[in-house]
């Protein structure tokens, strides 16, 4: 449910080296250097994107970081439903950002540790970050089941299950750390790589072996070698501790983000991927069997369970991208369409009509997503607008064209589960996802939409149709 806004301009009309530039903010000294280059620059416009330059031109990055913990602390959510009350925290919630340029193309991408976070809060944020093009901010939330709402889900009862003055705080808290991303920008490289992630980490709880082993690791570097920040792409519920042990948490990415910091320095940062129906943190305690026949468990709901997984991912994540070649002026390049989707369940209708965020929608029951792909170096990313079902994310991933495939579930917008028509409804196993989806063409709309994009887009570093 993107809204639009007005295009971004500069604020302050007095001549400024820390200007706007296409979809670019400079510092005046990156201002001098890119000045020298610009004459070598070929932009491609595609949409509302901005296309790769020539080969020459560096790549820039920057980072920020903003706690959002609530003080006092409030009730968490797991989904639709009521919150829970909490007692105590185990780490802290962030927003963690990124920004990426090169030449006159700027990226900026923001990961809240939330259950979800529609485009309607996202919107707030890019309002705040008048240097960057809108459609170029991707905001995603990891999915840990131990923070506020951030739906304002309607209780049935004329109310709702949010905070909004904890919600605005989070928008803003957002932009802040973005902003401060853009700032920090410096010259930097990259070490790209893709690899199974070994060890007790996640299963799917549906059918257990079902699920996509694959971790994307992307790592930025300063010329001397130094990490600025290790993104890490992989499907998994953050849902070790839940909604109900009274503990208000970034699951098991608050450790995932110590490790790796501690073991490279620089700032860590997760973004989900395809993790629905029914990608889970392992924690299964293997001796204690719930239901043989069905092969359930009972599960490990402790933080040093969350210590023990987020750990491990850290673990993995680096030793994936440790071997990685480093791609000295890797490509950049930004598309995004938007999608529309006919809302057929009454549950999530409901969210859509009677939530006070009043999310955007049509009176012909549909509402609109941004959807984004980006190439950077020799990967290319799509985003998910929710918890697309792990068969759709082999899919597409086979589809996409980068050397390394990256999908970011739950960004742009969080519409519950997103299955193929063949999925929906078909078991009583997936009853719950079917009606927290959207509908039945979800899955079918979104693929299209993405192969789309993945057609029309150029290809990323050094790859060949």
């Amino acid at each position: 449910m993107s809204q639009k806004r007005p295009d971004d301009s500069t604020q302050d009309p007095r001549p400024d080296f820390r200007q706007v530039k296409g979809s670019v903010a400079m510092t005046r000294r990156e201002w001098i250097q890119a000045s020298a280059a610009t004459g070598a620059a070929l932009v491609l416009n595609a949409e509302a994107g901005k296309a790769a330059v020539t080969a020459d031109l560096p790549l820039h990055v920057g980072t920020g970081k903003r706690i959002i913990t609530p003080n006092p602390l409030l009730p968490v959510s797991g989904g639709m439903g009521p919150t829970r009350p909490t007692r105590e925290k185990r780490g802290e919630l962030t927003a963690r950002a990124i920004y990426l340029r090169r030449g006159d193309v700027g990226v900026g991408i923001v990961s809240l540790d939330l259950l979800g976070f529609p485009s309607i809060l996202g919107d707030r944020v890019r309002a705040r970050v008048p240097r960057l093009t809108n459609a170029n901010i991707l905001i995603g939330s990891t999915h840990t089941h131990s923070a506020p709402d951030c739906y304002a889900f309607p209780d049935g009862q004329g109310g709702h299950t949010g905070d909004l003055a904890f919600m605005d705080r989070v928008c803003v808290l957002a932009a802040e750390a973005l902003n401060e991303a853009i700032d920090a920008v410096q010259p930097a490289r990259l070490r790209i790589a893709t690899g199974e992630a070994q060890g007790k980490i996640a299963y799917n709880y549906y059918a257990p072996d079902l699920y996509d082993r694959r971790m994307c690791v992307i790592q930025a570097l300063t010329p001397e070698g130094k990490t600025l920040a290790t993104l890490v792409n992989y499907a998994i519920h953050p849902e070790v501790l839940g909604n109900d042990l009274g503990i208000l948490s970034p699951d098991l990415c608050g450790p995932l983000y110590d490790r790796i910091e501690e073991r490279t320095g620089g700032m860590a940062i997760f973004m989900n991927s395809a993790q629905g129906g029914m990608i889970t943190a392992d924690n299964r305690i293997l001796d204690h069997v719930k239901d043989p026949l069905r092969g359930y468990w009972e599960d490990a709901r402790t933080w040093e369970e969350c210590l023990r997984i987020g750990g491990t991912m850290a673990e993995e994540a680096l030793k994936i991208v440790g071997s990685a070649p480093v791609q000295e002026s890797p490509g950049l390049f930004c598309r995004s369409v938007l999608a529309t989707f006919p809302v057929q369940s009454p549950e999530m209708w409901a969210v859509v009509t009677n939530s006070p965020l009043r999310y955007s929608h049509s009176k012909d029951h549909t509402i609109q997503v941004r959807l984004n792909l980006v190439n950077l170096g020799d990967a290319q990313v799509l985003t998910i607008p929710g918890e697309a079902l792990p068969n759709i994310g082999f899919y597409i991933k086979r589809k996409m064209h980068g050397a390394h495939n990256l999908l970011f579930g739950l960004t742009n917008d969080a519409f519950g589960y997103i299955l193929t028509k063949v999925d929906f409804h078909s078991f009583p196993r997936y009853d719950y996802v079917s009606r927290t989806s959207l509908g039945e063409m979800t899955g079918e709309i979104l693929i299209e939409k993405w192969l789309e994009l993945v057609k029309t887009s150029p290809l990323p570093d050094g790859r060949t149709a």
